[in-house]
């Protein structure tokens, strides 16, 4: 049976912009301060999948909600399982956008709003995909799961519960839309490593607080930090204005009583692919270092502004390692916390690495560094996932790209983890097009309407040669 996939999709526009704009009002930010045995990430992530799932059971699923973990429906028939795994969960919006985050607005073709791009925009192409086949009546020999998640942002605690709660059988291979396309069917390793340092210090210049970053995953977008010094309020005005200039950012320094607070702002980005943004912390530790701290505060700040500023690829750190297939390591330097009152004082430091190196070692090297007490991981730990370019899955979800592109598709290995690592046999498949711009986890994120349209296409092709 031939179907002309993009027009199924054509007739379907303005119910999936519909249905999409009503997900991307609901702010679905993790919020652990009003989190309970019903919320386990918040309200935010558990309406957004009781949202998703009442969408579902209007278009005639019968879905299952685990315990507003995670949430699936089943469509077709068969032993042989596809699983889909999407999230709704979404990062702090953060600040510097230019329209309300969470009231989705189309302007020149984009649809800006925070989860447009990650991952609700592709949740619902990928959901209106399955809703053609299922419309069409059209035979199929396997079934579909379509499982979405509510903390894919976070630690995965939605997967890791949904895989011990749901009572199935896990799916025999699938598919993530969460990434790029033609397709990632190789992740690296992802683990979250602790700096420790003691916190007391005094001297000409006490640093009292230092602050920066909302998620391991995200680049700070902006540092504050309030402090003493043996200086005035107009000499330290200079010096950071000369900073400011010469490294082409922004800041604040204002007296309050007898401290000073300084407060820097950079660019967020992705944890993934930390030099697309302008890390605050480290810039921040940066213009701080060139005074006279002392004690703890000078550790903090020398490891900061001295190892980790620009240290992308792990070299200063001493964590520095590529893989033919896999790539080089990336670190992302994420949320520091520093009280002079305090004796644990925190700098995270993501990891995207590649076969070839672990965690253990990356620690190993974290401890030789001068001043820093103890070095902890995550609870949490991706290992290096590959799917082999000639697996059935790859080649399948490769040639639908090229027919309906007319681009030639090939194999890629990213730093992001997606729920594609899930399973041995699974993978992660658009929705972003090769030519697209990257706005995930940034201000202003923004998916092309057009692009999302196509994917759908691109999704509803693919569902069904796999499961006819």
């Amino acid at each position: 049976m031939t179907v002309d996939f993009k027009a199924e999709v054509e007739k379907r526009k303005d119910a999936m912009m519909e249905d999409l704009f009503a997900l991307l009002r609901i702010n679905s930010e993790r919020d652990d301060s009003k989190a309970d045995k019903e919320h386990p990430f918040g309200p935010g992530p558990a309406k957004a999948l009781e949202h998703f799932l009442a969408m579902a059971e209007r278009d005639g699923y019968k879905t299952r909600n685990i315990d507003n973990y995670a949430g699936d429906f089943e469509f077709g028939e068969g032993d042989e399982v596809l699983g889909i795994f999407a999230h709704l969960d979404v990062v702090p919006a953060g600040s510097g956008w230019d329209t309300d985050p969470y009231e989705p607005v189309i302007k020149d073709g984009r649809l800006y709003a925070r989860g447009s791009s990650d991952d609700k925009g592709p949740t619902m192409a990928c959901y209106y995909a399955l809703k053609i086949i299922k419309d069409l009546g059209l035979p199929v020999s396997k079934r579909v799961r379509f499982i979405v998640g509510t903390d894919e942002e976070s630690g995965w605690g939605d997967m890791e519960y949904y895989f011990a709660h749901n009572g199935l059988k896990d799916p025999d291979f699938g598919f993530s839309p969460d990434a790029e396309f033609p397709i990632i069917n190789g992740e690296k390793g992802n683990i979250t490593e602790y700096l420790h340092f003691a916190g007391e210090n005094n001297g000409a210049f006490t640093l009292n607080t230092f602050e920066a970053g909302l998620r391991d995953n995200m680049v700070p977008e902006s540092a504050t930090a309030v402090f003493t010094a043996d200086s005035t309020l107009a000499e330290l005005q200079e010096k950071l204005a000369a900073f400011t200039a010469a490294e082409n950012l922004k800041a604040e320094l204002v007296q309050e009583g007898d401290a000073f607070r300084a407060t820097v702002i950079g660019k967020s980005a992705h944890g993934s692919t930390p030099e697309l943004g302008l890390n605050a912390a480290t810039y921040l530790a940066k213009f701080l270092d060139q005074f006279a701290f002392d004690g703890a505060a000078k550790v903090y700040l020398d490891v900061t502004a001295n190892v980790l500023h620009k240290d992308f690829a792990g070299e200063n750190l001493g964590v520095a390692y590529t893989d033919a297939k896999m790539g080089a390591l990336s670190m992302n330097a994420g949320v520091f916390k520093f009280d002079r009152n305090s004796d644990d004082n925190t700098i995270t430091l993501n990891f995207r690495y590649p076969q070839g190196t672990d965690s253990q070692t990356i620690k190993a090297e974290l401890e030789k560094l001068n001043g820093v007490t103890k070095v902890t991981l995550s609870d949490h730990e991706h290992t290096p996932h590959y799917v082999p370019a000639d697996d059935p899955l790859v080649s399948t979800l490769l040639s639908v790209y090229e027919k309906q592109t007319g681009l030639k598709g090939y194999e890629q290995v990213i730093g992001g983890g997606t729920f594609g690592r899930l399973l041995k046999r699974g993978v992660a498949f658009g929705a972003m097009f090769p030519d697209y711009v990257n706005t995930m986890h940034q201000a202003n994120e923004f998916a092309d309407v057009e692009d999302l349209y196509r994917a759908a296409a691109i999704y509803a092709e693919t569902l069904y040669e796999l499961i006819k």
